[in-house]
């Protein structure tokens, strides 16, 4: 009977487990429903604002057009006004003071005919000489209707019919951003960002992409990059730290931008790669991710090492030159198992680089297969995957050629795959460069 009552118990209580696990798996799903709740009442909000600043705006200013516009032809009307009409008062003036000195001459002269005898002659005489001297036969011109302007307006009634059909084609309302962050790869003090497009029948010219810290409030989103690839590299990140990214698009012709992807949380727990201090021969930057060969030693070969060994297999390592000097043989950019002192170049054992002339080292071996020339704009990477010959245990890993890695090292459009033999299991590398002649400037990332 005990046997029987166990095995109840235990079935109750697994029920019980299944119970609490179907209540937080439906739990968690009505949270996933709010939040998708909370996204399409609240985008459905901002949209309608956005719709509404925008249209109250372009009201506001069309009126103001239209005020202007009707402003300046009533001026050009006045103006035609004024000048046309004041010949025809100047006219006036003159025709109304001739019809004074007529009015005034016929007085004299009624005046001059009612006299008595005594002063008929005299009166007569004067009326005489004044009629004389007006020149009753002289009358001023009154131009013809034909001669002065009728002035009218002319209005075409094909704007509105134009500004009807623009207005009405005029913003778009859709349910889903054209383009989406399709993923987030951390990298050392970096993230890289890949996006793509989900409305296939949006024609993309150009690619915006935004970033900022998250869970600040004054935070703005700042541009990380614009063009036509479809990923890009964000340096310059704190590690442990939240960063919210976003992704527009524009379309072929087009000025405007589409609208924000959802902004996506991506972070880095990888500290960014640093160049080690102190090196002779190379100024760093800030960030210590730049070096500069300076001729502080020229002519003799120092290799610089990073500050610790961090690069990890299966990342990729970019050294990306932005400003050359001259080419040596030298010259080399790679990864090493250790950072020894005193070395000219990593053209080594325990070491693979390519120098600047495209030659491939592999333990201080020249491999028959080249790269391109390195110059200013050149971007060399780096990948490596762990390929093991035999099984290692705690015995053999001390044994030589036990261990490989399988190197991938690009440069232009060309690369090289090698496998690396080492003595030791490996993780985790330096990275370095030397530079015989100064003048180079490299990134690191």
């Amino acid at each position: 009977m005990s046997v029987e009552v166990d095995l109840l118990l235990q079935e109750a209580k697994e029920s019980i487990e299944a119970a609490q696990n179907y209540r937080s798996e439906l739990q968690q799903r009505l949270h996933g429903l709010n939040q998708a709740r909370k996204q399409i009442r609240g985008s459905s909000g901002q949209a309608r604002e956005a719709l509404k600043r925008h249209f109250t705006e372009l009201q506001a200013a069309a009126g103001r057009l239209l005020s202007e516009r009707l402003a300046g032809l009533l001026a050009e009307v006045d103006a035609i006004e004024a000048d046309s009409i004041k010949p025809l008062d100047d006219c006036q003036s003159l025709i109304e003071h001739g019809v004074g000195q007529a009015d005034e001459l016929l007085r004299e002269g009624e005046a001059a005919l009612r006299c008595g005898l005594g002063e008929k002659e005299d009166k007569l005489g004067s009326f005489t000489k004044k009629a004389l001297h007006i020149q009753l036969d002289s009358l001023p011109e009154v131009p013809a209707l034909v001669d002065v302007p009728c002035v009218s307006a002319q209005l075409d009634d094909s704007l509105l019919s134009l500004l009807r059909d623009r207005v009405s084609r005029h913003g778009c309302v859709s349910s889903h951003p054209p383009v989406q962050i399709e993923e987030l790869q951390e990298r050392p003090g970096s993230v890289l960002v890949r996006w793509c497009k989900v409305d296939e029948d949006f024609a993309a010219a150009d690619y915006r992409l935004q970033y900022r810290r998250s869970g600040s409030g004054g935070s703005q989103y700042e541009d990380a990059y614009i063009g036509r690839d479809c990923e890009f590299l964000v340096l310059h990140l704190d590690p442990h730290t939240d960063y919210l990214f976003r992704v527009c698009a524009r379309g072929e012709g087009r000025t405007e931008w589409s609208p924000w992807s959802i902004p996506q949380t991506g972070y880095t727990t990888l500290a960014a790669h640093e160049w080690r201090s102190g090196t002779e021969g190379y100024i760093l930057s800030s960030r210590k991710n730049i070096a500069l060969r300076n001729d502080s030693s020229q002519g003799r070969s120092t290799v610089l090492y990073s500050n610790a060994p961090t690069y990890f297999c299966g990342q990729t390592l970019t050294f990306k030159i932005s400003a050359a000097g001259q080419l040596s043989r030298l010259d080399s950019l790679g990864v090493c198992i250790d950072a020894q002192s005193g070395e000219e170049s990593l053209q080594r054992d325990q070491a693979v680089c390519i120098s600047t002339n495209g030659a491939v080292f592999v333990n201080g071996k020249e491999m028959t297969n080249q790269l391109p020339a390195i110059t200013v704009g050149s971007a060399v990477t780096f990948d490596m995957e762990v390929v093991n010959l035999l099984p290692i245990s705690n015995n053999n890993l001390s044994e030589g050629g036990h261990f490989k890695l399988r190197v991938t090292i690009g440069s232009g459009n060309r690369e090289v795959v090698f496998d690396w033999l080492v003595d030791q299991a490996v993780d985790c590398l330096f990275f370095g460069c030397s530079f015989v002649h100064s003048g180079w400037k490299v990134l690191v990332f």
